[in-house]
């Protein structure tokens, strides 16, 4: 499935700088899903919680419309320097992506609520739940929430690691919380680690 999509040199430098820096960069198909969702929901606004080095913000913004603005955080400034230039080597003006250093949880309750098209998280999982709740704050009606390394969210998935680890205990709780939300339409994609992806649907009329 890597194959199917193939790299250019922007995303494999960006790839290889995430894998130097040992932050797991996502590969050719978790980036395909993440540009074709954003393709098809006309992404303007985005939100990423963790930059790395800039490899899956490359495939966000190749499929947000050309207006589109990526907003994303993360912790490491030094990331977030080689994701500048690798949007920069993409051909991306510096306009398109807004770079905010600092502690998600901290940094997402000062955005603006509903006025996101989709949320990527790819961060440490034992706060997935606490992203989750974020997310559906931050999202339009119709928006999507996706999840990287989250082939533990389904129960049925023992894994390499027990069940009592807190990041396999963690990305399972989201997934029940995602597969239990009445207002979540969710997918379990086997791409890559794993991707979780769930649409904010609009609310019913009674």
């Amino acid at each position: 499935m890597e194959q199917y999509v193939a790299e250019d040199a922007t995303l494999t430098s960006a790839r290889r700088a995430g894998q130097q820096a040992d932050i797991g960069p996502i590969g050719a198909a978790s980036g395909a899903v993440l540009r074709f969702l954003a393709a098809a929901i006309g992404a303007r606004a985005v939100v990423e919680v963790g930059t790395g080095c800039g490899s899956s913000g490359i495939w966000l913004l190749r499929g947000m419309r050309p207006d589109g603005i990526l907003t994303s955080v993360d912790v490491e400034p030094e990331y977030q320097e080689s994701a500048r230039e690798a949007y920069r080597s993409a051909g991306f003006p510096a306009n398109r992506a807004r770079l905010i250093q600092g502690n998600a949880l901290e940094v997402l309750p000062r955005l603006t609520d509903s006025a996101y098209d989709l949320v990527f998280v790819d961060a440490v999982r034992t706060e997935y739940p606490r992203f989750l709740a974020e997310a559906l704050r931050l999202l339009r009606s119709g928006g999507v929430v996706v999840f990287n390394n989250a082939l533990d969210a389904t129960p049925l998935s023992d894994g390499p690691l027990s069940a009592s680890d807190p990041a396999t205990s963690a990305a399972r709780e989201v997934g029940q919380l995602v597969r239990e939300d009445d207002t979540l339409m969710p997918l379990l994609l086997p791409v890559g680690e794993g991707l979780l992806a769930a649409i904010l649907t609009p609310p019913t009329s009674e």
